[in-house]
């Protein structure tokens, strides 16, 4: 059956605000977006959008569906089974769907666990966001992320790991750059691995059609990321010039998080001391260097890091509240979560509102442009659509 959205706002996912259109969806695909005048004699379903916006279903670029946002995500994760991680999972990408994110890449899973249900997700046999995801990060010995990573050092080892990623049937390759914060006795600071091997890696994640994303938090390891190709920055706290001007020159997106220190610090009786420590350093850095890349009109893509510690799947949209403070403009922190991050993640039928794509939809109060928290807020959310379908929300 077909339904025509009408009477509102329209954000199309390439930085327009739209006055006066109608979205008419037919099956899973927008069949049409033309001035609401063209539809008058439309006889389908009519959903009134007066009042709202409609805009692309968010995209999040950097979840961890097996992670459960507990103080302590690495311990909490090892005490369950394999079945009960798997569960863990699918529960998180359907609470995120609700939360009005259509869309998301999964940035570190536990042995594979994940995909099954990216598998089922995007076989469409449960009601779930579209998931890409990169299988196991990659990171040295005694790396950040190495209790569930697939530790690799040198060139050739790590030209193996992400050979390992692509047979187990993964959508892109994360590599660990840097040091973090929720790995004990690792330095954020710190340059994991070298320039020789960041570049062997991504450049065999290209060779086989596969996009990248770094964690990389310390300037030298952005760096060694950048020269080697990577398509994204993960974090990028510790950022100057130098890295921002090659981040430019090479395109390099970048995805802020600035969700998962907020959260920490707001909970810190219950997370480890020294989560605490290092999140303290890194956060007034991390706000600063994402302003300097966005006044620097560098690519930004939204990502949150949903699933570390009290950074709860479900309330990821409130990323866009996070990117305006930080100084971003709410279109852009629109066009960050929506078009951008398709266009990282190379997903060509989503993000936009355009004849032909999926119709992965988010109707919101307000005009978020003037005020970003009718979209981060999920409250001021009115319904949400997967492929057409009502996910979230109603449409009365």
């Amino acid at each position: 059956m077909a339904m025509l959205l009408s009477g509102g706002l329209l954000f199309d996912g390439d930085g327009n605000v739209l006055a006066d259109q109608g979205v008419l969806i037919e099956g899973d695909r927008i069949a049409r977006v033309a001035p609401a005048s063209d539809f008058e004699g439309f006889k389908g379903q009519r959903v009134d959008t007066s009042g709202g916006m409609v805009l692309p279903g968010l995209f999040d670029c950097h979840v961890h569906l097996c992670m459960n946002a507990s103080g302590d995500v690495g311990g909490a994760m090892a005490k369950m089974s394999d079945a009960t991680i798997t569960m863990l999972v699918l529960e998180n990408a359907q609470t995120i769907l609700r939360g009005g994110v259509t869309s998301v890449r999964d940035c570190g899973g536990k042995d594979y666990l994940e995909f099954a249900v990216r598998d089922a997700l995007n076989a469409r046999k449960f009601m779930g966001p579209t998931i890409h995801a990169v299988g196991r990060m990659i990171c040295m010995t005694g790396g950040h992320g190495n209790r569930v990573g697939r530790i690799a050092d040198g060139p050739d080892e790590v030209i193996k790991a992400v050979r390992e990623q692509i047979h187990a049937g993964c959508d892109c390759v994360k590599i660990m750059a840097t040091g973090g914060v929720g790995t004990p006795g690792v330095n954020p600071e710190d340059a994991h691995y070298s320039p020789e091997e960041m570049a062997a890696g991504i450049h065999e994640a290209h060779r086989f059609h596969k996009h990248t994303a770094s964690h990389a938090q310390g300037r030298d390891g952005i760096l060694n990321a950048v020269r080697g190709g990577v398509d994204s920055i993960e974090h990028g706290i510790f950022m100057d010039d130098r890295c921002v001007e090659e981040m430019k020159e090479n395109g390099t997106w970048l995805v802020p998080t600035l969700a998962a220190p907020r959260h920490i610090l707001e909970n810190a009786d219950s997370v480890p001391d020294y989560v605490i420590e290092k999140t303290k350093r890194v956060s007034s850095h991390h706000l600063a260097s994402i302003k300097m890349y966005y006044d620097a009109g560098g690519k930004m893509a939204m990502g949150t890091d949903t699933g570390t510690p009290f950074n709860t799947h479900g309330n990821n949209a409130m990323e866009l509240a996070f990117m305006v403070e930080a100084g971003v403009a709410p279109i852009d922190a629109l066009q960050a979560s929506t078009g951008n991050s398709a266009d990282l993640v190379r997903d060509a039928e989503r993000g936009r509102i355009k004849e032909g794509l999926f119709a992965d939809i988010l109707i919101v109060n307000g005009d978020p442009t003037s005020d970003i928290n009718m979209v981060a807020d999920k409250t001021n959310h009115r319904a949400v659509l997967k492929y057409g379908e009502l996910a979230a929300g109603n449409l009365g």
